[in-house]
């Protein structure tokens, strides 16, 4: 038995190996995760249209249950469609007012994936919505009139800066095989594409899995060819933009000779319509991957609310700080938050930092840098409300 083994210090392995994956748009998790962080944002604005203010909310708990599907070479059909059940809290009335969640929470759903995935509508994805208004403990934290409302939770979160060579290019070449401009000239690559990098010295692997979608596909030899021509562009795009030894595999469960069952096919980009399902929270962290060499915290951003909740907040924020520090000292940064409920979200329970070969001037800097941001806590959440800072 051959076995790619490594076995080093803890230091040198770190040195020697990385791993980095990432779960791209179509991905059941990440369908999940997007569609309620894409809900915390609109529904913070509708809310503050629609009230004056932004009361209690969170929506972070979906499931996405796949549907079944028969794939054909030449396009496919659905046979069951996927099932996508929406949970947690928010809130249905403000004194007089009244908001219909359901109808609003099901017009986002659709806005968003007529907007990010091509063949998902009413008819293959169905909406469950089974949010219920919230605690009366939580719903007083909005009832406060504090400038700045106390968190709704205790919890740790951490972010870091700068991204590694490995961590660029598993995030740049899904959003590249994802964008319109490839979408163009090769319709039949799916959104649901997993992408596992690793490094291995300096030597970069990928294995990548792309699901390609049927109605694109005329027989066997067509997908291997278009397989093959979608190879070569990732190859070129990795060339133009990274200067390192890489090798690449594509859909390596693939078999000639099996027809459609030795291909990776899909009907509507996604393998939820048949394959696999999903949930929120069990996809990449909030800066797109999940970095298994790095300091990870265990709290989902997507579809928490904007304005107490440190599980988004300080998710989004902690990130924002390492990268700023780093473009100041130039230096590795890891940056911890932890929070406590009832505290408000500006003061947080504890701040730890950790910046490589540090000095006197980078504490200096990084002192300022964490300071500036915590007393601007109303404008950072002003602008994830807007949308300025999300998952990805």
């Amino acid at each position: 038995m051959k076995l790619n083994l490594h076995i080093n210090r803890l230091k040198e392995m770190e040195d020697q190996v990385e791993i980095v994956e990432r779960k791209g748009l179509g991905h059941p998790d990440t369908i999940c995760d997007l569609i309620v962080d894409y809900l915390s944002i609109r529904l913070s604005q509708i809310y503050k249209k629609k009230f004056g203010t932004i009361p209690h909310f969170n929506i972070d708990k979906a499931l996405l249950a796949a549907g079944s599907a028969e794939y054909k070479f030449g396009g496919g059909k659905i046979i069951s469609p996927m099932k996508f059940y929406i949970g947690d809290r928010a809130t249905y009335k403000v004194g007089k007012k009244k908001i219909n969640l359901n109808k609003v929470i099901k017009g986002e759903i659709y806005k968003f994936l007529k907007s990010k995935l091509r063949f998902l509508n009413r008819k293959n994805f169905i909406v469950y919505n089974e949010i219920k208004p919230g605690s009366s403990s939580l719903q007083d934290i909005f009832k406060r009139k504090a400038k700045i409302l106390p968190s709704n939770d205790t919890s740790a979160l951490v972010g870091y800066a700068p991204l590694t060579t490995l961590e660029t290019i598993v995030l740049k070449v899904e959003q590249f095989l994802n964008s319109l401009a490839l979408k163009k000239r090769h319709p039949e690559v799916g959104e649901d594409i997993k992408i596992m990098g690793r490094r291995e010295g300096k030597k970069y692997y990928l294995t990548i899995a792309i699901a390609f979608v049927d109605r694109f596909i005329k027989n066997e030899d067509d997908y291997f060819s278009k397989k093959a021509k979608v190879e070569e562009e990732i190859n070129k795009f990795i060339a133009k933009n990274f200067q390192v030894s890489l090798k690449i595999v594509l859909n390596t469960l693939d078999r000639r000779g099996a027809g459609v069952d030795g291909c990776y096919l899909c009907v509507t980009g996604t393998c939820a319509d048949s394959g696999d399902s999903g949930q929120v929270g069990r996809g990449n962290r909030a800066n797109g991957l999940i970095p298994l060499n790095r300091v990870a915290g265990s709290e989902a951003a997507a579809g928490k609310n904007c304005v107490s909740h440190v599980g988004k907040i300080y998710n989004l924020l902690s990130f924002k700080l390492a990268d700023e520090i780093y473009r100041k000292t130039g230096k590795k940064t890891t940056v911890w938050l932890v929070s406590q409920i009832g505290q408000p979200v500006d003061q947080p329970a504890l701040v730890s930092i950790g910046i490589e070969k540090i000095n006197l001037a980078d504490r200096k800097k990084a002192e300022k840098i964490v300071k500036q941001n915590f007393s601007q806590m109303n404008h950072f959440i002003n602008l994830l409300i807007t949308g300025k800072y999300r998952v990805v």
